[in-house]
């Protein structure tokens, strides 16, 4: 691809005065109760509730930037349709309805308690709740949640979503999935048993200590056989919770209306306020930011944070409608160390003391609105993260460290440099212009990247293919990752075990496969106890850093856009930092 350059300088300088503006305008005005997260104010769902209410009616109203990916809940891998997800479907257990890392707890839904585990951590069994019904108001049964679970082993008809309960329950493949099942009732799945219409048995071939973590995920949500239209399921899902999808025509948006088969009795989690949700799309991030803040929407779907115009009118005029809040995202560049000179590992610390950390992060915007510097790979909503820091880069407040550069480079052989390319996908916000500003400040110790621009929707064939990035010299690759689910499985090991490598759609783009770390992943996998689990996933950080096969730059936090009519709205650690939408309501 042809590669690209521009003048970095210029957008620097502006990215750099409106950081300015920001911090200068966040510092000014703002009571102590908008600060305390009381009412509404500045941050207000980033410390607290803002505008709490139990108030019903009203529409509730969304925009976003792109479609969802399917309304199918066991094909839905984008993060904010599976948040978007809660109001039509529910799980057997799923995260608490609370602000911060508080929401990663995980709590009965369709179950009347989290798993009673048993065989050393291989048998999982739930009972289910009275009174919980299809929008038809038939009941939910246990049958309807193997069903469900059941769908995704069928991948040429319902593909798209994480393969992780597949994986863990049936590790040979040995299912093909309810449309080939030979059974009478379609319900042939070996590991899952249905004794009664209200127990459901999980047997795992062997322990896997976020196992619930996976069932709370829209994949373990409930279908109904009757009603299941394969392929054409997202266009009318059924619905197990408050709302149902009254319309969704692809790429124009949808319209959920309340299920009056419902009962607030048999659900705890859901408050179900508003009468209506509505999402309207349009892919331009400028015109979604002006009507935004003119009071047309309530809250952006995709929650990615404003534009640089959007956000500077926003902090300036309406810092009351913003919170700053922190993701678990992380930004990051990936090495692929299959390309030379990356197969070098002092090829690759040259370029970590050689970033410069500070201008990345004022090319996404700056500590507000871009996020913290990082020194490690793992979100600091994980059990496991701490401030690991092999390399200075905090010590240093994100300066480069060019004497280090130049002292690993003539390690690895190449005292003068070396050429390589980068990959950044253009459809997410900054990556390119990041690329760029890496360009820069590597080429001051005679590192010299090209900057190759793909669009993201190629990225599977891309950057997912190991063979496609050998033979196109790709030794780079700007990109960014939040965890599937809370823990250090659910971020790290997608990422890095090698035993998750692919040739399509692959996501250990550095290709590492260190049998300590593998073998660290089972040792974890094996623990029920988050915090012994998570001291395991410490050391596999450790380890991720050590290798010098990842470099993290940013902790990232987006500016989000609150509008004055909504009410219940927290930033939750289960959604990536995202407000909790099932818990969300409207001033009519």
């Amino acid at each position: 691809m042809k590669p690209l350059r521009s003048s970095r300088s210029r957008r620097i300088a502006g990215a750099t005065l409106a950081v300015g503006a920001l911090m200068a305008t966040a510092a000014c005005g703002g009571g102590s109760k908008d600060d305390k997260g009381e009412g509404a104010g500045f941050n207000a769902a980033v410390t607290g509730i803002a505008n709490k209410s139990t108030k019903t009616g009203g529409t509730l109203k969304f925009v976003n930037k792109q479609d969802f990916d399917s309304l199918d809940p066991q094909r839905q891998y984008y993060g904010f349709a599976w948040d978007f997800a809660r109001f039509y479907t529910r799980q057997l257990v799923t995260y608490a309805p609370k602000p911060g890392n508080e929401a990663n707890t995980l709590v009965p839904d369709l179950a009347t308690s989290n798993a009673k585990i048993t065989d050393g951590g291989k048998t999982y069994t739930y009972t289910l709740r009275d009174g919980i019904t299809w929008e038809d108001g038939s009941p939910i049964t246990a049958q309807d949640i193997k069903y469900g679970i059941e769908r995704i082993w069928a991948k040429d008809v319902i593909s798209g979503g994480p393969a992780y309960l597949r994986q863990v329950l049936d590790p040979k493949s040995e299912y093909k999935g309810p449309y080939k099942d030979t059974s009478k009732d379609k319900l042939g799945l070996k590991a899952i048993e249905t004794p009664d219409a209200k127990t459901i048995i999980f047997r795992l071939p062997k322990p896997n200590g976020d196992f619930e973590q996976m069932l709370a995920m829209p994949t373990g949500s409930p279908v109904k056989a009757s009603k299941d239209t394969g392929a054409k399921y997202t266009n009318q899902p059924f619905s197990s919770g408050p709302y149902k999808v009254q319309s969704y025509k692809p790429g124009k948006g949808a319209v959920l209306v309340r299920n009056d088969k419902w009962k607030k009795s048999s659900d705890p989690i859901r408050p179900a306020l508003p009468d209506k949700v509505t999402v309207d799309i349009n892919s331009n991030l400028d015109a979604i930011d002006q009507r935004l803040i003119k009071g047309d929407y309530d809250v952006f779907l995709s929650a990615t944070g404003m534009s640089q115009a959007g956000r500077s009118d926003a902090i300036k005029k309406h810092k009351g409608n913003v919170d700053n809040i922190p993701t678990s995202f992380v930004r990051y560049v990936d090495f692929v160390t299959k390309v030379k000179p990356f197969d070098n590992i002092h090829c690759r610390k040259a370029v970590f003391y050689a970033t410069d950390y500070k201008a990345l992060q004022t090319t996404r915007g700056g500590p507000q609105a871009a996020g913290d510097i990082a020194s490690t790979m793992l979100p600091k909503s994980i059990a496991g993260s701490d401030d690991y820091d092999p390399y200075g880069v905090l010590k240093r407040k994100g300066a480069p460290d060019p004497a280090k550069a130049k002292d690993e480079l003539k390690q690895c052989g190449k005292p003068g440099g070396f050429k390589t390319n980068i990959v950044a996908r253009t459809d997410q916000p900054n990556e390119v212009e990041a690329a760029e500003t890496l360009q820069e400040s590597l080429a001051k110790v005679g590192i010299d990247i090209q900057v190759n621009n793909i669009d993201g929707a190629s990225s599977a064939s891309i950057t997912g293919s190991p063979e496609v990035m050998k033979k196109r010299g790709y030794g780079l690759s700007m990109t960014g990752w939040g965890p599937d689910f809370p823990t250090g499985q659910g971020f790290e090991q997608p990422l890095i075990d090698g035993r998750f490598i692919q040739q399509t759609g692959n996501y250990n783009v550095s290709e590492t496969n260190d049998p300590k770390i593998n073998g660290l992943f089972d040792d974890a996998l094996k623990e029920t106890d988050p915090a012994k689990a998570g001291e395991i996933y410490k050391e596999i950080n450790h380890a991720i850093v050590d290798k010098a096969v990842q470099l993290p730059f940013l902790y990232e936090k987006n500016i989000t856009w609150r509008s004055s009519r909504l009410t219940n709205a927290f930033s939750s650690g289960a959604y990536n930092g995202r407000y909790d939408y099932s818990q969300l309501g409207v001033v009519k």
